[in-house]
């Protein structure tokens, strides 16, 4: 029998609260989350228990680098199955943050879906297909640094490579 791994998630950059917040917003992404702290779920167990949205949600988490991944072969298939596992089990906060930094932040992990698409998609026209330098599109759109890794760290369609932002695409399933 092997031991649990304990892994602990240091939150030090305050943008980063926004995908830990975002990743509990909703009463399936919460039962999600807890039933991959539990166990292991492939693909097909996820869509068998929380539907479509429940698939959606996990191409996200694994976007946020939140879940872990192992290969299973399960009795009478003949390829083995990829399964998933929320990675962290503590979340240690560890930031210091000026009041109108931590309140951009907060703001953006609760702003409503209408305000927060509009501007995604800014910010989703402003990478273009190629994908741009960070600092570039904070002084095209006008927004600070801290505003511009909220939003983007909140995304479902965007995500950082480096110094970069880049639209996200999700992994296929095999």
């Amino acid at each position: 029998m092997s031991a649990a791994i304990h892994r602990i998630k240091v939150v030090n950059d305050v943008s980063d609260l926004v995908p830990i917040l975002r990743a509990v917003d909703s009463t399936l992404k919460l039962k999600l989350v807890q039933r991959l702290g539990e166990s292991w779920l492939t693909l097909e167990d996820v869509e068998h228990e929380f539907g479509k949205e429940g698939v959606k949600t996990l191409a996200f988490f694994e976007k946020l680098r939140l879940i872990d991944t192992r290969w299973v072969a399960r009795e009478g298939r003949k390829q083995p199955d990829k399964s998933y596992h929320f990675y962290y089990s503590t979340i240690n906060i560890n930031t210091t943050s000026p009041l109108a930094e931590i309140s951009e932040v907060l703001a953006i992990a609760t702003m409503g879906l209408k305000d927060y698409t509009k501007l995604e998609s800014k910010i989703h026209d402003a990478v273009g297909v190629e994908g741009r330098f960070f600092s570039d599109v904070a002084e095209e759109l006008g927004m600070s640094p801290t505003r511009l890794k909220g939003l983007v760290k909140r995304s479902e369609r965007l995500e950082y490579r480096g110094h970069r932002i880049e639209r996200f695409q999700a992994e296929a399933p095999e």
